[in-house]
């Protein structure tokens, strides 16, 4: 082995060389975290993905707690609506009841206005009544539970109504009981 002339050998020389290789290596790895890998990347959209949809999951779910409950206050605000137009044909109906008459006729006549009352609320509510004797059959309306043969009706005439049918725009809230000629 050559000596310098600091009396040192020579061998330390390539040792300097590797430790500026380490340095190199450790300053090139501290260059690759500073800019992230394809993996690292990856992982963050994945993270910012899972947590969009945890958001969106919550915010859901908040809304279909929320739509129930104003569903809930709807189906109640709707109930005392109906029960607040009721109530005087109630008040009168006890009323009837509560009253003692000898005449039949007199009686007869309350319940008659009693009724009256009663068809008036439901009017004003856009509820309607149908099925009449004579009525064409119609099957989206009425509920045949009889059948007569009858030559005075033609064919598919409603010949007797057992209960009437109520209908709201549309959509029918009880088909009439109906017997139909055939």
């Amino acid at each position: 082995m050559a000596k310098k002339e600091t009396g040192k050998p020579e061998t330390e020389q390539p040792v300097e060389e590797v430790k500026t290789e380490e340095v190199k290596t450790e300053e090139a790895a501290a260059g690759e975290t500073a800019q992230p890998s394809e993996k690292e990347k990856l992982q963050a959209a994945l993270n910012d993905a899972n947590d969009r949809f945890l958001r969106l999951a919550a915010e859901y779910d908040n809304y279909r707690k929320r739509t129930a409950k104003e569903k809930a206050e709807l189906n109640n605000a709707c109930k005392s609506a109906l029960i607040a137009e009721l109530l005087p044909v109630i008040d009168n109906l006890d009323r009837a009841m509560a009253h003692n008459t000898d005449n039949p006729n007199e009686y007869k006549k309350g319940v008659e206005m009693i009724g009256s009352q009663f068809y008036a609320v439901l009017e004003k509510l856009g509820i309607e009544s149908f099925g009449e004797t004579g009525d064409a059959f119609d099957p989206n309306l009425h509920n045949a539970v009889m059948h007569i043969e009858d030559e005075n009706l033609g064919e598919n005439t409603v010949a007797a109504v057992f209960a009437k049918g109520y209908r709201l725009g549309d959509k029918v809230i009880r088909p009439a009981t109906v017997q139909v000629a055939n």
